[in-house]
Parts: structure tokens; sequence; C-alpha cells
């Protein structure tokens, strides 16, 4: 007697067969989890500004300023991270097409709509200083300056051996990009600060001056190397506004000294 042939099935296509969909519980389990996961990372963007002005204000704190004080310096950073002090202006040798009325009289005042043409006009570039990533920061720099040059020996030359070496790194490592600016990787110059700093003055003698040190270094990095240095590439950037500093309280002239300070 034979015995019946199995049937041949196809393997499915997809996961679960018709008759084997997931239960409501688990779909609901899953709904859940996704909204647990979604509120988790807001809460976490949410909180990370104040973590970050926190790590701020301590690493102003390093550089022997009290809490009001570095408050109202963090404070003036936000604040001025929206101000652009044009300092240059300057013709790029290019020229655009823009839309504008033919004559006088077919401006949209006299007449509408306008008759429209085509007119040549050359770009302009403008370099600004933005006062919260760059003006405040160099002016904490300088304020800083004054012990460490009353120290002088080795501090001092370990600081300008510090910022032309930062300098030249950061100006090696930097690009100016079109429409963008001058591109450099943020972990560079803190990076260079930190292991000049603890590599020279790492003797409990210079402790009190690692963080200063560390900051000034920090910044002449991206300011001198990287904005400084390449002053002459700006109009490979394009037209408009280039601001050294720009990016405020974010720029990486004010996050490298920050991030050294801290640290050193």
């Amino acid at each position: 007697m034979s015995s019946p042939e199995p049937e041949n099935r196809s393997p499915s296509r997809f996961p679960f067969e018709p008759d084997q969909q997931r239960p409501e519980w688990q779909l609901r389990q899953m709904q859940l989890s996704g909204c647990l996961i979604l509120f988790l990372l807001l809460f976490v963007g949410c909180l990370l500004p104040f973590v970050l002005i926190d790590a701020a204000q301590q690493a102003l704190m390093n550089l022997n300023l009290s809490p009001t004080g570095a408050m109202l310096v963090l404070i003036g950073i936000i604040i001025g991270s929206v101000i652009n002090i044009p300092v240059s202006r300057r013709l790029t040798g290019r020229t655009v097409e823009v839309s504008s009325p033919t004559t006088a009289e077919s401006s949209p005042l006299t007449q509408w709509p306008p008759v429209m043409g085509r007119a040549r006009l050359n770009e302009e570039l403008v370099i600004a200083v933005n006062v919260g990533g760059c003006l405040i920061p160099s002016l904490l720099g300088i304020w800083l300056l004054r012990p460490l040059l009353e120290e002088g020996g080795t501090v001092l030359m370990v600081l300008l051996i510090g910022m032309w070496l930062n300098s030249t790194i950061c100006y090696l490592a930097s690009r100016p990009i079109k429409g963008l600016g001058i591109l450099l990787p943020f972990w560079i110059p803190p990076l260079v600060a930190l292991l000049v700093t603890w590599g020279a003055l790492s003797a409990p003698l210079y402790e009190p001056y690692r963080p200063a040190t560390a900051y000034l270094i920090g910044i002449s990095g991206p300011l001198i190397g990287a904005d400084l240095a390449r002053w002459k590439d700006f109009h490979k950037i394009g037209s408009g506004l280039v601001a050294i500093g720009g990016a405020g309280t974010w720029d990486g002239i004010l996050l490298s000294g920050l991030v050294a300070a801290f640290f050193a």
C-alpha cells in the first residue's frame, strides 16, 4: 500500500503566514516602545543645551572667573552670536545676472506688471567679525594673557610654541569651501592645545597656569591659522557675508578654547 506523497510547498516570501500575524498585544508593545524611544530622544535633545552651558560655565570658572562673571560672559556670547561687525568689503571679480525693470517707466510704481529684463551686477564679499564667536573670546584671551606674561619663563615659552604649532596645524587642515566658509575639523585645535599643555606643563608648579594656557592655544588655532592666515582665500567662498566666528556660541574658536580649558 503506497503512502500519499507529501504536498510540495514553496517557502513563503514573508516572515509570517496570513494565519501567523502578530498578536494585538505585541503590536501595542511595539508602538509603546517606539513612543518611549521618541520621548527619550526629545528629552535628551532638550536637556543637551543645559548640559553644554553648564560645562561652558565650568570651563570659564577654570579660567579664574567667578560664577557670576562666567554666567555674564556666557550671556554676552549668546547675545553676541547674532551680531556681526563688518570689517572689509571687496569685489569678487565675478558678475551675476539678476532680474530688474528695463526702464524707469516700467517700475512697479508706474506700470504693473513691470517689464523685466536682465542686469549684470558685480558680486561683493563682506568680511565681518562675530561678537559672540570671535570678539568676546579674543577679549577674554587678552585678559588671561596678563598673568602669563608676568610669570614668563617656561609658561610663556610653552604658550608661544603652542600657539605657533596649533596655528600651523589648523592652517594646513582647514579648507575654504564655496558657499560654506573655512571648514576645519573641530577636534584638532583643542587636542593640540591639551597635548602641548599637559606635555610641557605637567608639573604641579604650573597647575594654576594650565587652563589659561590651554585656552589661548586653543583659540589661536582656528582664529589665526584657519581664519586670519586664510584671509586671501575668502574670495573662494563666494559672495555674501563671511563672519569670523560666525557660528557664535558653537563656533570653533570659542569651543576650542572652552574644551581645552575644561579638560586642562
